[in-house]
Parts: structure tokens; sequence; C-alpha cells
């Protein structure tokens, strides 16, 4: 099945709304090589972003991509200094989904706080596959913050619930001295870690 963005929020559109106060989840399950992380993704708040990532999930896009970065404020190269670790499909081959608009923490109200998994971008508007979890609150990366020149910030998405002691061991992986973009060096993981699945959980 071809992913059609238009008949996406034609269904989030049709979907009941929930009770205030009460977020709806939907919960799917990222098994990599040190361990599988449960992730609640929150379709109510982020219709767009979410559905961009159950895509990757149910058509088995995600495997054979890698967590590959990991940002800490000792090799981050970024005034605004956080702590992620980031994956997605990098340099693997593998087919992208279109990107997609940014939904910025303002309009979902999902700010960037401890086990929170957002899309990484370049420019607004230009997210793919590439995501990030928070290790730690880090409003830099919130709509308004100083990591991003332009002042969007992320979009923010789900939250990790089971699984961090796996984030913090890819936080905690070896990286190496040098990289492509002066950016990143010190931050790529010198054995990426491997996705196995991505997937409803």
């Amino acid at each position: 099945m071809r992913f059609d963005r238009r008949t996406v929020m034609t269904a989030l559109a049709a979907a009941p709304l929930v009770a205030a106060g009460r977020d709806r989840e939907v919960r799917v399950k990222l098994v990599t090589e040190k361990g599988t992380i449960v992730i609640a993704l929150y379709p109510d708040r982020a219709p767009i972003t979410v559905a961009n990532f159950l895509a990757y999930a149910d058509k088995g896009l995600m495997k054979g991509g890698t967590f590959y970065r990991t940002v800490s404020p000792k090799n981050d190269n970024n005034p605004a200094t956080i702590s992620v670790i980031q994956g997605g499909l990098g340099d693997a081959p593998g087919q992208r989904l279109p990107p997609i608009p940014l939904e910025t923490t303002r309009r979902t109200g999902i700010r960037h706080t401890d086990g929170v998994i957002s899309m990484a971008r370049d420019t607004p508007g230009s997210a793919t596959s590439e995501f990030f979890i928070c290790l730690g609150d880090a409003p830099a990366l919130d709509y308004g913050g100083a990591r991003n020149k332009d002042g969007g910030g992320f979009a923010a998405f789900g939250k990790v619930v089971e699984g961090m002691e796996v984030v913090r061991a890819i936080h905690d992986a070896a990286t190496e001295t040098r990289a492509d973009d002066p950016y990143m060096k010190g931050q790529m993981i010198e054995k990426p870690v491997k996705i196995l699945e991505l997937s409803r959980n």
C-alpha cells in the first residue's frame, strides 16, 4: 500500500475525540541489538508525525536502520547542549517516505522531556525517517528554543514507556573522534546499534 498523507489525515480527522486530559496512545516496539524499547505515541496531539512513524512501522521500512549518533554535554558542538540518541535509516539503503510538515511543540504541547521521542530535521518540513530520544529535559529543542536558529524546534510525538535502560546503554556507546560533518564530530557511534524491528506493540 502506498503512503498517502491525504488519506491518513482524513482518517485521523474522522477518529473519535478523546476526553480532555487523557491522551490516546498507540504503542510501538523498537527492537535493537541492545534490547527492546516500547514507545507510546500520541496521535491526537501530533497526528501527522505519528502517522509518518506508524507508516515506517507498518511497512517494515525501519528494519536495517541503526542508532548511529549519541549527543551529550561532553561532545555537543552546539552551545545549547542536549543529551539524545539519534536513529533511523541514516545512510542505509531503503525506502524513505515523503517529508512531513513540522508539528511544533507550541502546537502539540509535547515538550522535550526525559524519554520523549522526536523527529530529527534540517529545515522545517524536512523530517522523514530520522528520529531521536531525549535523556533528561531539553527545552532547547522546544519551539522557540536555542537549538535551531529558525526557532521552530523539533516535532515531539511520543515517549518511552519501557526500555530507558536500553536508551542509556546506546547513549553510553563509544564514539568515533572524527565525522564527515564537523558539527557531529565525536558523536557518531563506532559500532552503530542495529534496529531489528519497528512494529506496533
